[in-house]
């Protein structure tokens, strides 16, 4: 993506955060020659020094037949908020747009039940884990019958992150009197995403006067 040095974050352990706590992603591959998305929750994991993005589609998604074919890229996107310019010290001043983002790219490893069961259950378990650690209880309840039906029913994936990018827009081109002013703005916002712009922008601002 477009990364202005003001706007480029490169801290992997504050984008694998951030990844983890919006973990409802964009998946992009190319298929059939076209590019082709889906929306899907991702469970994020670091094996020793790699970092593995996994998670399933349905089996008459097309979407898995492109794997093979090149690099996919998963989006995830956070908060977002419009920014007047009427908040800026100048007048002579356009609006914009605050948010944050991270591109995790890579190659996803195919997994079926047929092939590779085990598989399959450990990212669903993982997935479980992630999301709501008590329906593993009730998930070992259900008929094996049942769980395999479920299973033979979706293709699983990892996807070895290859690389990140993060962008992390919060007025950094602007003066600090712009950006707190900004900030203070978003903070009181009665939407929760703009509010959550404005407490990034907060936290980013004290890390900067330290």
């Amino acid at each position: 993506m477009y990364l202005p040095p003001a706007f480029r974050e490169d801290d992997a352990t504050k984008m694998v955060a951030f990844m983890r706590a919006h973990s409802f992603a964009t998946l992009v591959s190319v298929v059939n020659g076209a590019p082709f998305a889906t929306h899907l929750p991702l469970t994020v994991e670091e094996r020793g020094e790699a970092l593995v993005v996994t998670g399933h589609v349905a089996k008459p998604n097309p979407h898995w037949q492109g794997f093979d074919h090149a690099e996919s890229l998963a989006i995830f996107g956070g908060p977002h908020a419009y920014i007047s310019p009427s908040l800026y010290e100048k007048v002579e001043s356009v609006p914009t747009w605050n948010y944050i983002a991270v591109h995790a790219y890579g190659a996803p490893i195919i997994y079926t039940y047929a092939n590779a069961p085990e598989k399959v259950q450990g990212m669903l378990e993982a997935m479980m884990q992630s999301y709501e650690p008590s329906y593993l209880a009730q998930w070992e309840t259900l008929t094996d019958k049942y769980r395999a039906g479920m299973m033979q029913g979706i293709v699983a994936f990892e996807m070895p992150i290859t690389r990140l990018e993060g962008k992390y827009k919060l007025s950094q081109n602007r003066s600090m009197t712009d950006q707190a002013a900004v900030a203070e703005h978003l903070q009181q916002a009665a939407d929760p995403t703009a509010a959550a712009i404005g407490t990034a922008m907060q936290s980013r601002i004290e890390q900067e006067q330290k």
